[in-house]
């Protein structure tokens, strides 16, 4: 009897690590590289990580964060990374390069973004024209930020050669650059463009955190903030891909069923630089640019293409498949 036991101890123990050893197994660590985490326009990354969402799925996701969004780009194509929270826009840029990246979920239909002008240079900046002579701030060069300074300029009528570009990432590096008078104008996003607001440093030139302003700028929504991974990882891990959706899928509708502040309760309290109450403000401008179920907006694809091909000589000569930029298989897949 003794015998019997110690065997149906050990066979228990041993099914039980095979159990554990399985579970791990199945739990592949997913590695998501966020151009900027604490940016508002990336909330859904954390977000899911602290509604507990990816674990809900059984995945193992460890969330990395790059200041701008082609370091993040950078670090997936060198294979450090599996995905990207970042702009859809760098998924057509990578095709006209030979590199084929998808948009498995879109989280916002606009680009969340703001161009300030400093206070000093409010009298000399009125529109986008008036950057010629100027040294305007991107988070980095080749980022989206980079790409939307140098669409506007474009439409104004400049050349490349009329300004000058600076990498200078986000948050207090934005702000310090700005102070510091080493760019006169700046793209960056919540929360760094409230707080600059907030204490009169700048002043808004044009505003892509709007449907309307984002029409007005840009020719028409502009899907930016998203999931994209490989076209090849995304096809040979489609189990893993799925969960990632219907986790971030998860957080959208939770953003939409949800007050600025019941969000900003779920936020680490560093994220709110000391502010909670200009967080909150902040939120509550920029939380309708999400979507409710992770799709690419009707038309957005088109308007990224067109805003892209108006300076960049490789995305015009190229033949670009759009349908290979995105997919919605993921997010119809975690709707059921």
């Amino acid at each position: 009897m003794h015998t019997f036991k110690r065997i149906a101890g050990a066979t228990a123990v041993a099914l039980a690590c095979t159990a554990m050893a399985a579970s791990a197994q199945a739990a592949e660590k997913i590695s998501i590289m966020v151009g900027g985490i604490n940016k508002i326009i990336y909330l859904p990354a954390k977000l899911t990580e602290q509604l507990g969402y990816f674990k809900q799925e059984g995945l193992d996701v460890q969330l990395l964060s790059e200041p701008a969004g082609v370091n993040a780009e950078n670090e997936m194509i060198a294979g450090a990374v599996q995905g990207v929270v970042g702009f859809y826009d760098h998924s057509i840029d990578l095709q006209s390069k030979g590199k084929e990246i998808e948009s498995v979920v879109q989280f916002a239909k606009v680009p969340g973004e703001v161009e300030l002008v400093s206070a000093k240079e409010a009298g000399a900046i009125k529109s986008p024209a008036d950057f010629k002579g100027k040294t305007l701030g991107v988070t980095g060069l080749g980022s989206s930020t980079d790409f939307l300074t140098q669409y506007m300029a474009a439409k104004s009528g400049l050349k490349q050669g009329d300004y000058s570009l600076l990498g200078v990432g986000a948050g207090n590096t934005f702000i310090a650059a700005m102070q510091q008078g080493r760019i006169a104008a700046g793209m960056t996003s919540d929360p760094t463009a409230a707080q600059m607001l907030s204490t009169g440093q700048a002043k808004v030139l044009v505003d892509l955190r709007t449907e309307q302003g984002t029409r007005a700028a840009l020719g028409g929504v502009y899907p930016a903030a998203c999931l994209y991974m490989p076209n090849a990882w995304v096809n040979s891990h489609k189990e893993e891909v799925t969960k990632l959706a219907r986790a971030f899928v998860k957080t959208l509708q939770y953003i939409h069923t949800h007050t600025a502040e019941q969000v900003a309760d779920q936020m680490p309290a560093d994220y709110y630089g000391g502010n909670k109450a200009l967080y909150v403000q902040a939120l509550k401008a920029s939380l309708p640019m999400f979507t409710a179920d992770g799709r690419m907006p009707d038309g957005g694809p088109q308007t990224v293409l067109q805003v892209l091909s108006t300076f960049k000589p490789a995305v015009k000569a190229a033949h670009i498949d759009l349908s290979k930029t995105y997919t919605t298989a993921f997010v119809t897949a975690a709707a059921k």
